[in-house]
């Protein structure tokens, strides 16, 4: 049966884990989404699921079996040998040993696995944890152990959706899925990501079998180049892909404020494709990502929750959503000592436009004259 409302799949685990004090990822951001989320009064209890957390066999469908055991013990342990952090890059400055490592991932990847099976019928699902795209099968790599939005494409294969287009709009290029999926031609991989910025993949001329398009982005790239890949590229892609489910990993990295990134979005663009990939296919599942900025990612992230549930996002937030807002804390940065009143008091930014970039113009030129080779 087709879900009648759409779901968010969150977890409690998120709230109090952390990479560690000095790591990027020591914000809070899934907890902060469920909290702002409920004072506005989005997040009734009978959209919400605790998401499980998948079992080590479950993994086993994509991450080496040696791989996932070594995750494990690295949590049991809480260290790792030296052999072990060459051959799986666990323990290292971007992939630390923390009290939750195997937990909070395999959390998310729970949550992908389920999205798959309850979108078995057509619906709606929201996971913010998820979006974890640079996961290998057998090493963690970029801030992530596991794959979840690889695991969440297999679910969904499994639960007989044939046809399935991944779009990324994360800063940062999907290199463990384009890894996975490059060379199937069931799952269509459409990407915008910084050019240069790590893991510096996802190059124009990746093919795989026909179905990749990266388009690498400029530095500053503004909601207006967002809106033309949208237009050019994302849309005509998908249509034309026919897709039975669409995978949106809605990385908030992108926006201007984001010190992990030199793009120059506001939370607008992510919203817009939001609303304009709902619809497309009977199963629409939305993944977060990166995001490192807590009260952009709060307010990005809570915003999504609201258009898949055709709430536009209002510019200001009640007393109740700024207090979410006012009670974050982002030890130690710089940006958080003088942070602009907006980011407490509004959920949707103002628009960032700029000329387009030409970059981007050069980009969608080619790969809109590679779509007709779509399958």
């Amino acid at each position: 049966m087709t879900l009648s409302a759409p779901l968010f799949l969150g977890s409690e685990i998120y709230r109090g884990s952390s990479y560690g004090a000095w790591h990027p990822l020591r914000v809070p951001r899934v907890s902060t989404v469920m909290d702002l989320s409920r004072a506005l009064g989005w997040l009734p209890r009978d959209q919400y699921i605790t998401s499980p957390r998948a079992k080590p066999q479950a993994l086993h469908i994509w991450h080496r079996p040696d791989y996932v055991a070594a995750l494990v013990k690295a949590e049991q342990d809480q260290q790792v040998s030296d052999e072990t952090r060459r051959k799986y890059h666990l323990g290292t400055p971007s992939n630390p040993v923390y009290p939750e490592v195997y937990r909070r991932p395999a959390t998310a990847a729970g949550a992908s696995l389920l999205a798959g099976e309850l979108l078995k019928d057509g619906g709606v699902i929201y996971s913010p944890a998820g979006g974890t795209h640079h996961g290998l099968p057998s090493r963690a790599n970029g801030f992530c152990y596991l794959n979840d939005p690889v695991l969440a494409i297999l679910s969904l294969k499994r639960n007989g959706a044939g046809r399935i287009a991944y779009v990324d709009i994360d800063a940062h290029h999907p290199d463990g899925v384009e890894h996975a999926f490059a060379n199937d031609r069931d799952v269509l991989l459409v990407s915008t990501h910084e050019v240069n910025r790590w893991p510096r993949t996802g190059g124009i001329d990746d093919r795989g079998l026909g179905n990749v398009f990266n388009l690498p982005l400029p530095r500053s790239a503004s909601d207006t180049d967002m809106h033309a890949a949208l237009q050019e590229l994302v849309l005509p892609a998908v249509t034309q892909f026919r897709a039975d489910a669409i995978v949106l990993q809605c990385g908030a990295d992108a926006v201007e404020e984001d010190p992990q990134s030199g793009l120059a979005m506001s939370n607008n663009a992510h919203f817009g494709v939001v609303s304009a990939l709902m619809g497309l296919a009977p199963r629409l599942l939305v993944l977060g990502g990166g995001g490192y900025n807590p009260w952009s990612v709060g307010r990005l992230w809570t915003g999504v929750w609201g258009i898949l549930n055709g709430i536009e996002p209002p510019v200001g937030l009640p007393p109740e959503g700024q207090a979410v807002l006012n009670a974050l804390k982002w030890d130690g940065h710089r940006r958080a000592r003088n942070r602009p009143v907006h980011w407490e008091t509004t959920l949707r930014d103002q628009p960032h436009e700029a000329p387009l970039h030409e970059m981007t113009r050069a980009g969608l030129t080619t790969l809109s004259a590679r779509l007709k080779a779509v399958v």
